[in-house]
């Protein structure tokens, strides 16, 4: 019970309204741009949000530290598969709602502006999907393709590296000196496990389904 308490009573702090709000805002201006596309979300895609982000947060307590306050995650690999299996709010979710929980429960509390960093990669990795010619699940997936995957991830990063270092020194009072060491390694081991596991993962099911179907392979 500990765990959905300090869940609770840091979604009530300064840092947490505006984590809350901010997360809103960005899935409702995703939203809106699927339905100008005339997509919508799928009851498929709410459960695996549900299942993804149980997993992440799982996972999430599973790790190797690095540096202070910094560990290598294997759960990051989760991001770039349930982003690309189904989009940017999605992955965005997974991302968010699962590093969430998992501070709530293994620290007693939750340090929204890294929450931001797991939820930019779930987004950005999610973008690979708005090109028609995707669709990993029924074995589509170009070499073009497989490039924006690592494209995005690193662009995820990035962002969320800034939304990171914005919240920590901003709105926690972190040294800034120690958030780039902290996010600088995180980076690091992100970009492994996302190149070396996530994308590849992707890859290994686009090409079983292709086999599946007897589809020819440009990948």
């Amino acid at each position: 019970m500990s765990g959905f308490s300090g869940f609770f009573q840091s979604v009530m702090t300064r840092e947490g309204i505006i984590a809350i709000v901010v997360a809103l805002v960005l899935c409702i201006i995703i939203a809106l741009y699927y339905k100008q596309k005339g997509k919508h979300m799928s009851t498929k895609t709410v459960v695996a949000i549900g299942i993804g982000a149980a997993m992440y947060a799982a996972l999430s307590a599973i790790s190797i530290p690095v540096g202070p306050n910094t560990s290598f995650r294997i759960a990051i690999a989760l991001l770039p598969i349930f982003g690309a299996f189904f989009g940017p709010v999605a992955g965005f979710l997974i991302g968010f709602i699962g590093h969430a929980l998992n501070d709530a429960f293994m620290y007693g509390g939750v340090w929204w502006s890294w929450v931001f960093l797991s939820a930019m990669m779930g987004l950005f990795g999610g973008f690979v999907c708005f090109d028609k010619k995707f669709d990993p699940l029924n074995g589509i997936c170009t070499k073009a393709n497989i490039t924006m995957m690592y494209i995005w991830s690193i662009v995820g990063m990035f962002v969320g590296s800034v939304l990171a270092y914005a919240g920590d020194v901003y709105l926690y009072g972190e040294p800034a000196e120690k958030l780039f060491v902290q996010i600088t390694l995180a980076n690091i081991s992100n970009l492994i496990v996302i190149a070396v596991i996530g994308i590849p993962a992707v890859i290994l099911i686009a090409k079983s389904k292709a086999k599946n179907k007897g589809l020819k392979k440009d990948f």
